[in-house]
């Protein structure tokens, strides 16, 4: 895989809990998020609560079939409005899903079991896969992860920290 990059958020395996819960972790609107399984250290992400399902931006995807299981390949650029630093993704297909665009559009997407660890918390989600390029997050975090013991405050952005300032300056094409 390509794209390794430097200055990775801390991990830890926390329970998960519904938004009411003590145990909730607070955070923004959008976050810098962390991919584990598939190598990417960081990438920004909408939390959207309008949202039911989340989704990544993926392309050059080729299924295939391994011991009657379905998988698929594909091709995950972390960086806003840039092809640079991709990196190379096999993942199982746990579902297909009619997914309805905010704008009506309906479309049918493969779905992957990512983890993602936000706020110091890894969990695993359920991932569509979808391009993304006009969109102003490669990422969004949808109700179904969220309600995984996130807290949502829609006026603070991320409260889970960022990444060292190269980092984000790559993310803005200056790096």
């Amino acid at each position: 895989m390509t794209g390794q990059m430097s200055g990775q958020p801390g991990t830890s395996h926390g329970t998960t809990g519904d938004a009411t819960s003590p145990s909730s972790t607070p955070v923004g609107w959008r976050e810098w998020v962390t991919l584990p399984d598939i190598a990417v250290p960081w990438i920004k992400a909408k939390l959207d609560t309008g949202a039911r399902s989340s989704a990544i931006h993926a392309f050059d995807l080729v299924e295939s079939e391994r011991d009657g299981q379905l998988w698929v390949q594909y091709v995950v650029h972390p960086w806003q409005g840039s092809d640079a630093d991709p990196v190379s993704v096999e993942s199982p297909v746990i579902d297909r899903r009619e997914v309805r665009s905010s704008s009506g559009h309906s479309e049918e997407r493969l779905v992957v079991p990512t983890q993602i660890t936000l706020a110091g918390r890894t969990i695993t989600v359920e991932m569509t896969l979808s391009r993304r390029d006009e969109m102003g997050f490669r990422m969004l975090l949808g109700r179904e992860a969220l309600r995984q013991g996130y807290l949502i405050d829609p006026a603070r952005s991320y409260t889970a920290g960022r990444p060292p300032l190269a980092v984000r300056r790559r993310n803005r094409g200056r790096g």
